[in-house]
Parts: C-alpha cells; structure tokens; sequence
C-alpha cells in the first residue's frame, strides 16, 4: 500500500465552489423549466380532464378528497 501526499490549494476550493455554483444552476433551471412545463401543459387541458387527473392522483397517494 502506497501513501500519496496531496495538496490543497485555495485555487482546488475556488474550483469545487465554481462546481458547485454551476452544479446548483443546472438543476434550479432544470426544475423551474419542469416546473413552467407542467403548468403549461395543464394549461391547455380541458377542465375535466385536468381534474380527473387530480382526482386519480389524490386515491393513489390514499390521500382523502371527499
């Protein structure tokens, strides 16, 4: 078994918080794209079937709604 020395520069912590930034970025906008679809989506719905879906998943979550 061999030992490798490492160091740790600031420049390597400037990096991984850069990552990061980037990393939490991509999945804000990806979420509030997600997000904006979905409510277009059912915005074009016909009322019934926007709330037949609903309903369906509000039984399958056990969840009561009447």
């Amino acid at each position: 078994m061999t030992l490798q020395a490492t160091s740790h520069t600031a420049a390597d912590d400037i990096n991984q918080a850069v990552s990061n930034a980037q990393t939490s970025y991509v999945h804000t906008l990806s979420a509030l794209l997600f997000g904006a679809s979905i409510i277009f989506v059912v915005g074009f719905l016909p009322t019934a079937a926007a709330h037949n879906a609903a309903h369906d998943t509000r039984h399958a979550l056990a969840f009561p709604c009447h």
